[in-house]
């Protein structure tokens, strides 16, 4: 079987395109070369079960190996979708799933990030982090599932705003601040830089779709 459409995609962040797709890429090409027994929806599976796993790590007060899971997690994110293109199995069932779980992950990890941050500083910029950081990263994809079902349009391919707020940015954000032990901070940058992103987004995908009205 050939290997047609491993590649990215047009609404993938900065850091899937120059970093995760140069890992994942390679993966996929490797399952169909060898036409091995794996099918897309396993692969998001596996994908969430991975970053799940950082949770306990994070409680252990281990973030270093947590972090890694969470960008191993992140790279994985992306074979599921090449593999699907691959082998021309794309599904709407597929993507529902992957969606699915890519949401209760974001949580799992950034619950842990949190309890982890709680236990080491506690502190009302602790708790403003977590918050902004919560509702950040489920605005971000709400407006990027509404925007494409009411409007036919992908926030994130519009606009003068870059794309700085993608999951796949989020996890690589979280998987740098736990490496270098840093997560209060790494809350409160990734609850300005989501909650920023999204009354932007507002703005700009409001506006594209008046004009396409």
């Amino acid at each position: 079987m050939g290997e047609r459409g491993v590649g990215g995609k047009p609404t993938d962040g900065p850091v899937s395109r120059y970093i995760n797709r140069r890992l994942s890429n390679p993966i996929t090409r490797f399952i169909v070369r060898h036409n091995i027994d794996v099918t897309p929806n396993q692969m998001s599976i596996l994908s969430a079960f991975i970053g799940m796993l950082s949770l306990p790590l994070y409680i252990l007060n281990n973030p270093v190996l947590a972090g890694i899971l969470v960008q191993v997690s992140s790279v994985l994110d992306g074979v599921d979708g090449e593999l699907a293109r691959a082998r021309n199995i794309v599904s709407r069932r597929g993507g529902f799933l992957d969606a699915c779980l890519d949401r209760y992950t974001d949580f799992i990890i950034l619950a842990g990030a949190s309890l982890y941050t709680l236990q080491k500083y506690g502190g009302i910029l602790t708790y403003v982090s977590i918050l902004l950081a919560l509702a950040g990263s489920i605005l971000v994809s709400y407006i990027h599932a509404r925007g494409e079902k009411d409007l036919g349009i992908h926030p994130a391919t519009i606009g003068v705003f870059p794309n700085i707020a993608s999951r796949d940015v989020r996890l690589f954000i979280i998987f740098l601040g736990s490496i270098i032990d840093q997560l209060l901070y790494t809350l409160l940058i990734l609850g300005v830089i989501t909650n920023i992103y999204f009354i932007v987004k507002i703005l700009e995908t409001y506006g594209e779709a008046k004009d396409c009205s």
